[in-house]
């Protein structure tokens, strides 16, 4: 019970006070990701400078797991290379769609290693990857 709390109180958090849902003037990647199963709809900008993201932001609409998820994987990626952000959302997205990770990956994934539950919830799924997806699809080949 007491991890329900936890993953129930760092949801909140992230989906009322997100750090990272704003505009991003600066911003020189920018996707719009959307779940038509739902309606989660959010644009991802990133700033990315000689291969490493400086800044992140997003904005749009969505369910709790979708606002949440998107600002826990900004948290994670800010500061990182290209390459660190794709290794961390390769993970993410095998926790959420295959649910085994090891411990130390889960680790890496920081807050965002209390989503894991989502494996279990099938409808729930594209609420959680949205943002990662759209980052993986925004950086794929083209962020230098």
């Amino acid at each position: 019970m007491a991890n329900n709390t936890f993953y129930n109180e760092i949801l909140t958090e992230h989906n009322m006070n997100p750090t990272h849902k704003h505009e991003l003037p600066d911003a020189n990647f920018s996707l719009e990701g959307i779940n038509p199963s739902c309606g989660d709809d959010i644009v991802l900008n990133l700033k990315v400078e000689d291969g490493k993201i400086v800044d992140g932001a997003f904005t749009g609409d969505g369910c709790a797991i979708s606002q949440a998820s998107a600002d826990m994987m900004l948290d994670l990626i800010i500061g990182k290379s290209k390459e660190e952000a794709m290794h961390l959302a390769d993970i993410f997205l095998r926790m959420i769609k295959e649910g085994n990770i090891s411990d130390e990956e889960k680790d890496e994934l920081e807050e965002a290693g209390i989503l894991s539950d989502i494996a279990h919830m099938p409808s729930r799924v594209k609420c959680a990857v949205l943002g990662w997806h759209t980052m993986e699809e925004m950086l794929g080949d083209k962020a230098e």
